[in-house]
């Protein structure tokens, strides 16, 4: 799906997706499980016609794997223009595209994924999937900018990130679990409970990332660690530190444009119990994941039901992750 002619773009393009620096392809996974988590089947009276009737099945199980391929073409292009963005140097233990190639190369092969992206999608013909799916590049795009844009008092708002967390992290895992169960046919309220578990999952795994920038080493993390805090850019440790030792809203305020001022704010980081309720927070909404799949139809399929507990799993496995 990310074939090109021109050599230097297909080097460019193929960047993350070559074994060793694939990434944890958590979406993809999360995606497929789903699939068989909800017991996907084509109605019998699709058809009157065996032949038909098979031909139909196996094209919408195409349909439902592509999603997983849509999803994680959308996923490495964000990385590609964020490290763009942010002028990173490495990204999962080795140079960053950009830093290889160029700023200018980086964002056409993201543009390139995204097209591919958008072009597969369209062949799925279901237009509430389209605009499920289009929706998410809209909070990339939103999120990124909510990141960019920040006043000293957003910066200093749980609340304003949690909602940037979604838009840059969340939505995209939580619509295309949607998605999934739509073009399953599935009812909205199923729907919505594989949305919930997306949702849920993507917040508990940025806010196990959140921690782990703190706590991580730049080898374990396959970037640098303290990345975030050096950008000025906070996140939910610092803003539980804040609520503990209200002096140092005052640092956060002024931006930590300063090594001092960093220096400050990881002295207070050290003395709160910021990391302890980010993970805390993480395993709430990791609960909240969990009870998603629960609220799923029963079923007595063995299949189905090792799917589901597969996904319950990876619930743990995204709180407890050191990398």
């Amino acid at each position: 799906m990310v074939v090109t002619e021109v050599p230097k773009l297909a080097s460019a393009v193929e960047y993350f997706f070559k074994i060793g620096v694939e990434g944890k392809r958590l979406r993809p996974t999360v995606l497929l499980l789903m699939l068989r988590a909800l017991n996907i089947q084509i109605p019998q009276q699709t058809s009157n016609v065996i032949g038909d009737a098979n031909l139909m099945e196996l094209c919408g199980r195409q349909n439902r794997n592509r999603i997983a391929e849509i999803v994680e073409m959308i996923h490495v292009a964000s990385l590609l223009h964020d490290d763009v963005l942010d002028n990173a140097e490495t990204r999962r233990g080795i140079a960053s595209l950009n830093n290889v190639m160029g700023n200018k190369i980086s964002v056409l092969a993201g543009d390139f994924l995204l097209s591919r992206a958008i072009v597969a999608l369209a062949s799925l013909n279901n237009n509430e999937v389209v605009s499920i799916i289009s929706a998410v590049l809209e909070h990339l795009v939103t999120g990124e900018t909510m990141q960019m844009t920040a006043t000293s008092d957003q910066r200093c708002s749980m609340e304003y990130y949690m909602e940037k967390t979604y838009y840059k992290t969340a939505s995209l895992i939580s619509n295309s679990c949607k998605a999934i169960a739509l073009l399953a046919g599935q009812t909205t309220q199923v729907s919505t409970m594989a949305f919930e578990y997306g949702k849920n999952l993507g917040l508990a795994f940025q806010l196990i990332d959140d921690v782990l920038d703190f706590t991580g080493t730049s080898t374990s993390l396959g970037k640098g660690s303290l990345t975030d805090i050096h950008q000025g850019i906070v996140t939910a440790p610092i803003l539980f530190a804040i609520e503990e030792f209200p002096q140092l809203h005052e640092v956060v305020y002024r931006g930590l444009k300063n090594p001092a001022d960093i220096e400050l704010a990881l002295e207070y980081l050290g003395k709160s119990r910021g990391i302890q309720r980010t993970i805390e927070l993480a395993k709430n909404h990791a609960v909240l994941a969990s009870a998603a799949i629960n609220s799923f139809p029963e079923s007595n399929d063995e299949d189905v039901l090792r799917s589901r507990q597969a996904l319950v799993d990876l619930t743990h496995r995204v709180i407890t992750r050191t990398k």
